[in-house]
């Protein structure tokens, strides 16, 4: 008997990324914002294929995109049998209805990209319940476009959990939907306080930074477990606390969800108990991928990000990671050009950065493991301060 049926994959959808280049977007900085665009996309399942640009002073509050530029969309679109179209802001019901009306495909926003990622990944209950959550949040004021939109497309990529209810789930349910969910994220709460307060005396430190930076690499390494850890963004939704010992320090480590670039605010919502680990630990460890083209800018949003959930104010460590990729491109000798950040070696980086940073900085590959000793010895000496400061009576340790 043929099995072949029983092995056929869903086919991959091919997607078009489409963004808006505004005065306070350049073009290129928009170009590097649909490169993240496109692993996201990747993420997803899904096969970035093209990506539009359009400078405007600001994104048309009806179809996003110019008519003009909507049309070139539509026939690329047809002409190449394209599944999605993925636009890089998050889009008003009314826009998605419009731009629907004209390019007859399925159109994704940043923001339910995002959200079908996390529906993806959620593995436990927790974060099962805390996507779905964000989901039915996203959905409701989109009930109406939503529905129409089922009955045309099944599956895939933004069409996760929540979206494969039947039509004739209305809002009353929805709502009814979202506070039960609300409820059982408080009861997971409680319990969650509970463990955190069970934790005896023991410093807490929680590993911080954009997704996809080597956070859950760098818990492998320090405690020597086994936590999920892949090149693709969100490989870490739960938070991971591992029991650590350094020499004869005991403390704990966690590693939590990565941050990104216009992070969903019902995500951030949803997400509260699992942030709540930063907001309990005693010490951050923010880690940046060095390697990465817009790292300064990453930076600036992790650190963002911080200070909306209030806990910019910890202890922190940057710690530069992924040291092995960082490429620079040497000027010529003669070349009088101011440089750039392409043409600065890692060591000139290094002195930038120890020079102008407010926290301390480390320099290390876990891929390597390069600097790794010196970063659990400044580990090490910062837990023992902390256990000093805030432990003063059980200081036996050391």
């Amino acid at each position: 008997m043929n099995n072949s049926f029983s092995h056929r994959q869903t086919p991959i959808e091919k997607a078009i990324l489409i963004g808006v280049s505004t005065p306070d977007t350049p073009y290129e900085k928009m170009e590097e914002y649909l490169e993240e665009l496109a692993f996201l996309v990747e993420t997803a399942g899904g096969l970035p294929i093209k990506k539009v640009i359009q400078n405007l002073q600001f994104p048309d509050p009806k179809t996003y995109l110019g008519s003009g530029k909507l049309n070139d969309v539509k026939e690329y679109i047809e002409e190449n049998k394209i599944d999605i179209a993925v636009f890089d802001d998050e889009l008003s019901p009314s826009q998605i209805r419009n731009i629907e009306a004209v390019l007859k495909c399925k159109i994704l926003d940043r923001t339910n990209l995002i959200l079908d990622i996390f529906s993806k990944r959620a593995k436990t209950a927790h974060a099962k319940t805390q996507v779905e959550l964000a989901q039915y949040n996203y959905l409701l004021p989109r009930l109406t476009r939503m529905w129409t939109h089922l009955e045309k497309q099944r599956g895939g990529i933004g069409m996760r959990g929540p979206g494969e209810k039947e039509i004739e789930t209305d809002r009353r349910i929805i709502r009814d939907r979202i506070a039960l969910l609300k409820k059982k994220l408080k009861d997971i709460d409680r319990q969650k306080l509970t463990q955190r307060s069970n934790r005896e005396q023991f410093i807490r430190v929680a590993l911080v930074g954009y997704t996809n930076v080597g956070k859950s690499t760098i818990m492998n390494l320090l405690s020597k477990s086994d936590v999920f850890a892949e090149n693709k963004l969100f490989a870490t939704l739960d938070t991971t606390v591992r029991k650590v010992v350094f020499k004869n320090l005991p403390f704990l480590l966690s590693d939590t969800v990565g941050f990104i670039r216009k992070l969903p605010h019902d995500l951030v919502e949803s997400f509260k108990s699992t942030l709540d680990e930063l907001r309990e630990s005693d010490l951050l460890l923010h880690v940046v991928d060095i390697s990465h083209p817009d790292f300064e800018e990453q930076i600036a949003i992790v650190n963002q990000t911080l200070e909306d959930i209030k806990v910019h104010d910890k202890p922190i460590i940057l710690i530069f990671n992924k040291i092995d990729n960082y490429q620079w491109i040497e000027k010529e000798a003669d070349d009088l050009t101011p440089k750039e950040k392409c043409n600065i070696t890692l060591d000139e980086l290094k002195q930038t950065w120890m020079a102008k940073s407010a926290y301390k900085t480390l320099f290390i590959s876990a891929k390597t493991k390069e600097n790794i000793e010196e970063l659990k010895e400044t580990l090490y000496e910062d837990i023992k301060e902390l256990h000093v400061k805030i432990y003063p009576y059980n200081n036996f340790l050391y």
